[in-house]
Protein backbone atom coordinates (compact mmCIF):
# COMPACT_ATOMS: atom_id res chain seq x y z
CA UNK A 1 0.00 0.00 0.00
CA UNK A 2 1.52 3.19 -0.83
CA UNK A 3 3.08 5.52 1.93
CA UNK A 4 -0.24 8.21 1.26
CA UNK A 5 -3.14 5.71 1.81
CA UNK A 6 -1.44 4.10 4.87
CA UNK A 7 -1.22 6.85 7.61
CA UNK A 8 -3.41 9.96 5.94
CA UNK A 9 -3.57 11.46 9.29
CA UNK A 10 -6.22 14.48 9.74
CA UNK A 11 -3.28 17.11 9.64
CA UNK A 12 -1.85 15.29 6.61
CA UNK A 13 -5.62 15.89 5.10
CA UNK A 14 -6.60 19.31 6.23
CA UNK A 15 -2.57 20.10 4.51
CA UNK A 16 -3.54 18.29 1.00
CA UNK A 17 -7.02 20.39 1.12
CA UNK A 18 -5.13 23.88 1.39
CA UNK A 19 -2.89 23.00 -1.03
CA UNK A 20 -5.85 22.15 -3.48
CA UNK A 21 -7.39 25.15 -2.28
CA UNK A 22 -4.10 27.47 -2.86
CA UNK A 23 -3.95 25.54 -6.63
CA UNK A 24 -7.95 26.61 -7.14
CA UNK A 25 -7.17 30.38 -5.41
CA UNK A 26 -3.72 30.80 -7.56
CA UNK A 27 -6.04 30.54 -11.04
CA UNK A 28 -8.91 32.57 -9.79
CA UNK A 29 -6.17 35.38 -9.26
CA UNK A 30 -4.76 34.65 -12.64
CA UNK A 31 -7.83 35.35 -13.94
CA UNK A 32 -8.17 38.64 -12.26
CA UNK A 33 -4.86 39.68 -13.31
CA UNK A 34 -5.60 38.54 -16.80
CA UNK A 35 -8.88 40.75 -16.12
CA UNK A 36 -6.69 43.54 -15.55
CA UNK A 37 -3.87 43.93 -18.08
CA UNK A 38 -1.67 41.06 -17.35
CA UNK A 39 -0.74 38.60 -20.44
CA UNK A 40 -0.42 34.58 -20.11
CA UNK A 41 3.72 35.15 -20.30
CA UNK A 42 4.17 37.76 -17.51
CA UNK A 43 1.66 35.64 -15.09
CA UNK A 44 4.01 32.36 -15.91
CA UNK A 45 7.81 34.65 -15.73
CA UNK A 46 6.59 36.03 -12.39
CA UNK A 47 5.17 32.71 -10.68
CA UNK A 48 7.83 30.18 -12.20
CA UNK A 49 10.74 32.69 -11.13
CA UNK A 50 9.82 33.77 -7.57
CA UNK A 51 8.95 29.67 -7.08
CA UNK A 52 12.42 28.78 -8.43
CA UNK A 53 14.16 31.27 -5.98
CA UNK A 54 12.31 30.07 -3.19
CA UNK A 55 12.44 26.45 -3.66
CA UNK A 56 16.49 26.61 -4.79
CA UNK A 57 16.88 28.73 -1.20
CA UNK A 58 15.00 25.46 0.21
CA UNK A 59 17.74 22.92 -1.62
CA UNK A 60 20.96 25.16 -0.07
CA UNK A 61 19.42 25.26 3.06
CA UNK A 62 18.68 21.42 2.91
CA UNK A 63 22.48 20.85 1.33
CA UNK A 64 20.59 19.08 -1.33
CA UNK A 65 23.36 18.04 -3.92
CA UNK A 66 23.06 19.72 -7.55
CA UNK A 67 24.77 17.15 -8.93
CA UNK A 68 23.00 15.64 -12.18
CA UNK A 69 24.58 13.83 -15.51
CA UNK A 70 24.59 14.61 -19.13
CA UNK A 71 21.24 12.44 -19.59
CA UNK A 72 19.56 14.01 -16.27
CA UNK A 73 20.49 17.17 -17.75
CA UNK A 74 19.16 16.34 -21.04
CA UNK A 75 15.27 15.20 -19.95
CA UNK A 76 15.43 18.05 -17.09
CA UNK A 77 15.33 20.38 -19.87
CA UNK A 78 12.75 18.36 -21.92
CA UNK A 79 10.73 18.56 -18.88
CA UNK A 80 11.27 21.87 -18.26
CA UNK A 81 9.77 22.54 -21.96
CA UNK A 82 6.89 20.72 -22.01
CA UNK A 83 5.79 22.30 -18.28
CA UNK A 84 6.60 25.54 -19.98
CA UNK A 85 4.27 24.76 -23.24
CA UNK A 86 1.43 23.50 -19.83
CA UNK A 87 1.36 26.51 -18.15
CA UNK A 88 0.67 29.21 -20.90
CA UNK A 89 -1.93 26.37 -22.84
CA UNK A 90 -3.81 26.04 -19.01
CA UNK A 91 -3.58 29.72 -18.28
CA UNK A 92 -4.71 30.53 -21.55
CA UNK A 93 -7.27 28.55 -21.14
CA UNK A 94 -8.06 29.58 -17.43
CA UNK A 95 -8.55 33.76 -19.60
CA UNK A 96 -10.66 32.63 -21.89
CA UNK A 97 -13.03 30.38 -19.74
CA UNK A 98 -14.77 30.19 -16.37
CA UNK A 99 -11.84 28.82 -14.42
CA UNK A 100 -13.36 25.86 -13.43
CA UNK A 101 -14.34 24.11 -16.39
CA UNK A 102 -10.74 25.50 -17.59
CA UNK A 103 -9.26 23.13 -14.45
CA UNK A 104 -11.62 20.44 -15.25
CA UNK A 105 -10.31 20.07 -18.78
CA UNK A 106 -6.92 20.08 -17.50
CA UNK A 107 -7.70 17.55 -14.73
CA UNK A 108 -7.78 14.49 -17.62
CA UNK A 109 -4.37 14.11 -17.59
CA UNK A 110 -4.26 10.72 -16.51
CA UNK A 111 -5.78 9.80 -19.29
CA UNK A 112 -3.11 11.35 -21.48
CA UNK A 113 -0.64 9.82 -18.91
CA UNK A 114 -2.41 6.60 -20.10
CA UNK A 115 -1.94 7.33 -23.34
CA UNK A 116 1.76 8.40 -23.66
CA UNK A 117 2.85 5.60 -21.65
CA UNK A 118 1.44 3.46 -24.06
CA UNK A 119 2.85 5.15 -26.89
CA UNK A 120 6.31 6.17 -25.72
CA UNK A 121 7.25 2.94 -23.43
CA UNK A 122 4.09 0.11 -24.48
CA UNK A 123 3.11 -0.06 -20.86
CA UNK A 124 -0.67 -1.87 -20.85
CA UNK A 125 -3.16 0.91 -18.96
CA UNK A 126 -4.53 -0.34 -16.00
CA UNK A 127 -8.07 -1.88 -15.66
CA UNK A 128 -9.10 0.79 -13.15
CA UNK A 129 -7.86 3.35 -16.05
CA UNK A 130 -10.11 1.73 -18.99
CA UNK A 131 -12.91 1.81 -16.39
CA UNK A 132 -12.61 5.32 -15.48
CA UNK A 133 -12.19 6.47 -19.06
CA UNK A 134 -16.11 6.52 -19.85
CA UNK A 135 -16.82 8.21 -17.03
CA UNK A 136 -13.91 11.02 -16.73
CA UNK A 137 -15.60 11.50 -20.67
CA UNK A 138 -19.04 11.63 -19.51
CA UNK A 139 -18.64 13.70 -16.44
CA UNK A 140 -16.56 16.56 -18.95
CA UNK A 141 -18.97 16.40 -21.61
CA UNK A 142 -21.87 17.35 -18.93
CA UNK A 143 -19.02 19.92 -17.57
CA UNK A 144 -18.71 21.25 -20.50
CA UNK A 145 -22.14 21.38 -21.92
CA UNK A 146 -21.00 20.03 -25.47
CA UNK A 147 -24.64 20.59 -27.00
CA UNK A 148 -24.94 24.06 -26.09
CA UNK A 149 -28.04 23.07 -24.11
CA UNK A 150 -27.51 24.73 -20.54
CA UNK A 151 -26.17 27.80 -22.33
CA UNK A 152 -29.34 27.91 -24.63
CA UNK A 153 -26.86 28.49 -27.33
CA UNK A 154 -26.83 25.46 -29.27
CA UNK A 155 -24.05 23.08 -30.06
CA UNK A 156 -22.28 25.67 -32.98
CA UNK A 157 -22.71 28.85 -31.30
CA UNK A 158 -21.30 27.88 -27.67
CA UNK A 159 -19.16 25.69 -29.20
CA UNK A 160 -17.22 29.14 -31.22
CA UNK A 161 -17.20 30.71 -27.25
CA UNK A 162 -15.35 27.70 -25.34
CA UNK A 163 -13.35 25.77 -28.17
CA UNK A 164 -10.36 27.99 -27.99
CA UNK A 165 -10.31 28.20 -24.60
CA UNK A 166 -10.98 23.49 -24.46
CA UNK A 167 -7.92 22.98 -26.90
CA UNK A 168 -6.06 24.98 -24.72
CA UNK A 169 -6.95 23.18 -21.40
CA UNK A 170 -6.56 19.79 -23.49
CA UNK A 171 -3.25 20.78 -24.60
CA UNK A 172 -2.37 21.77 -20.98
CA UNK A 173 -3.38 17.81 -20.38
CA UNK A 174 -1.43 16.41 -23.21
CA UNK A 175 1.70 17.88 -21.84
CA UNK A 176 1.25 17.88 -18.68
CA UNK A 177 0.64 13.84 -19.10
CA UNK A 178 3.68 13.72 -21.20
CA UNK A 179 6.07 15.13 -18.46
CA UNK A 180 4.34 13.43 -15.66
CA UNK A 181 5.63 9.77 -18.08
CA UNK A 182 9.60 11.02 -18.87
CA UNK A 183 9.95 12.38 -15.01
CA UNK A 184 8.76 8.39 -13.78
CA UNK A 185 10.56 6.81 -16.67
CA UNK A 186 13.76 8.70 -17.12
CA UNK A 187 14.33 10.72 -13.92
CA UNK A 188 13.07 9.38 -10.79
CA UNK A 189 15.74 9.08 -9.04
CA UNK A 190 16.57 12.28 -8.67
CA UNK A 191 15.42 14.46 -5.83
CA UNK A 192 12.22 15.74 -6.06
CA UNK A 193 13.19 19.20 -5.18
CA UNK A 194 16.12 19.62 -7.34
CA UNK A 195 13.71 18.27 -10.28
CA UNK A 196 11.31 20.96 -9.03
CA UNK A 197 13.80 23.73 -8.76
CA UNK A 198 14.87 22.63 -12.33
CA UNK A 199 11.32 22.99 -13.73
CA UNK A 200 10.27 25.88 -12.46
CA UNK A 201 13.77 27.76 -13.58
CA UNK A 202 13.55 26.49 -16.84
CA UNK A 203 9.96 28.21 -17.51
CA UNK A 204 10.49 31.05 -15.90
CA UNK A 205 13.66 30.91 -18.53
CA UNK A 206 11.46 30.17 -21.28
CA UNK A 207 8.75 32.43 -20.10
CA UNK A 208 10.81 35.39 -19.96
CA UNK A 209 12.26 34.72 -23.41
CA UNK A 210 9.00 34.54 -25.13
CA UNK A 211 7.61 37.60 -23.65
CA UNK A 212 10.94 39.66 -24.81
CA UNK A 213 10.14 38.20 -28.24
CA UNK A 214 6.90 39.74 -28.09
CA UNK A 215 7.53 43.31 -26.64
CA UNK A 216 8.23 42.39 -22.79
CA UNK A 217 6.09 41.52 -19.73
CA UNK A 218 2.71 43.50 -19.70
CA UNK A 219 2.29 44.57 -16.67
CA UNK A 220 -1.38 45.30 -14.70
CA UNK A 221 -2.78 48.34 -16.04
CA UNK A 222 -5.06 47.90 -12.40
CA UNK A 223 -4.84 47.77 -8.98
CA UNK A 224 -7.49 44.54 -9.05
CA UNK A 225 -4.69 43.53 -11.82
CA UNK A 226 -1.47 43.47 -8.97
CA UNK A 227 -3.41 42.12 -6.29
CA UNK A 228 -4.53 39.08 -8.79
CA UNK A 229 -0.53 38.96 -10.17
CA UNK A 230 0.63 39.31 -6.88
CA UNK A 231 -1.36 36.30 -5.11
CA UNK A 232 -1.32 34.09 -8.07
CA UNK A 233 2.54 34.11 -7.33
CA UNK A 234 1.86 33.74 -3.94
CA UNK A 235 -0.86 31.32 -3.92
CA UNK A 236 1.34 28.65 -6.15
CA UNK A 237 4.70 29.39 -4.57
CA UNK A 238 3.31 28.67 -1.62
CA UNK A 239 1.54 25.74 -2.34
CA UNK A 240 5.37 24.50 -3.89
CA UNK A 241 6.84 25.10 -0.70
CA UNK A 242 4.31 23.27 1.14
CA UNK A 243 4.53 20.51 -1.20
CA UNK A 244 8.09 19.81 -0.89
CA UNK A 245 8.93 20.56 2.97
CA UNK A 246 5.51 19.99 4.85
CA UNK A 247 4.39 16.67 3.47
CA UNK A 248 7.36 14.42 3.26
CA UNK A 249 7.49 15.07 7.11
CA UNK A 250 3.32 13.77 6.96
CA UNK A 251 3.90 10.54 5.09
CA UNK A 252 2.14 12.20 2.44
CA UNK A 253 3.17 11.93 -1.68
CA UNK A 254 3.44 15.61 -2.94
CA UNK A 255 0.60 14.27 -6.07
CA UNK A 256 -2.14 12.68 -3.94
CA UNK A 257 -5.31 12.23 -5.77
CA UNK A 258 -7.14 14.27 -2.71
CA UNK A 259 -5.64 17.36 -4.18
CA UNK A 260 -7.80 16.87 -7.07
CA UNK A 261 -10.64 18.72 -5.70
CA UNK A 262 -8.73 22.13 -7.19
CA UNK A 263 -11.64 22.28 -9.87
CA UNK A 264 -14.38 22.37 -7.02
CA UNK A 265 -12.52 24.90 -4.92
CA UNK A 266 -12.20 26.81 -8.06
CA UNK A 267 -15.98 26.64 -8.68
CA UNK A 268 -16.85 28.15 -5.82
CA UNK A 269 -14.16 30.76 -5.55
CA UNK A 270 -14.91 32.10 -9.13
CA UNK A 271 -18.66 31.89 -8.62
CA UNK A 272 -18.02 34.16 -5.15
CA UNK A 273 -15.24 36.38 -6.46
CA UNK A 274 -15.70 36.54 -10.40
CA UNK A 275 -19.42 35.87 -10.96
CA UNK A 276 -18.63 33.03 -12.68
CA UNK A 277 -21.49 30.39 -12.82
CA UNK A 278 -22.33 27.32 -14.32
CA UNK A 279 -25.88 25.56 -14.67
CA UNK A 280 -26.31 22.33 -12.41
CA UNK A 281 -26.28 20.14 -15.03
CA UNK A 282 -22.66 21.02 -15.28
CA UNK A 283 -21.55 21.11 -11.57
CA UNK A 284 -22.74 17.43 -11.55
CA UNK A 285 -20.66 16.76 -14.06
CA UNK A 286 -17.50 18.72 -12.87
CA UNK A 287 -17.81 16.61 -10.03
CA UNK A 288 -18.54 13.19 -11.75
CA UNK A 289 -14.89 14.23 -13.20
CA UNK A 290 -13.11 15.14 -9.78
CA UNK A 291 -14.89 12.03 -7.85
CA UNK A 292 -13.27 9.29 -11.03
CA UNK A 293 -9.97 10.84 -10.84
CA UNK A 294 -9.96 11.10 -6.90
CA UNK A 295 -10.83 7.23 -7.20
CA UNK A 296 -7.74 6.73 -9.89
CA UNK A 297 -5.42 8.47 -7.28
CA UNK A 298 -6.74 6.63 -3.96
CA UNK A 299 -7.57 2.86 -5.56
CA UNK A 300 -5.35 0.55 -4.18
CA UNK A 301 -2.71 -1.06 -5.88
Amino acid sequence: MSTDRQALSGTAFATLLLIAFMMGANHVAARLAFNNGVDVVTAVSCRSAITAMVVCLLLWQQKVSFATTARDKKFLLMIGGLIAVQSVCLYSSVARLPVALALLAFNTYPLSTAIWARVLYKHRAERAVLLAMPVMLIGLAMALDVFGAASGLGAAAHWSQIGAGIAFALMASATFGLAMVITQHEVATLDGRLRTFSTMGLVAVFAVTGAMTQGGLHWPTATPGWLGLGLLTFLYGTAFTIMFTVLPRLGVVGNSAIMNVEPVFALVLAWALLDQAIAPIQVAGALLVVAAVMWLGLRKR
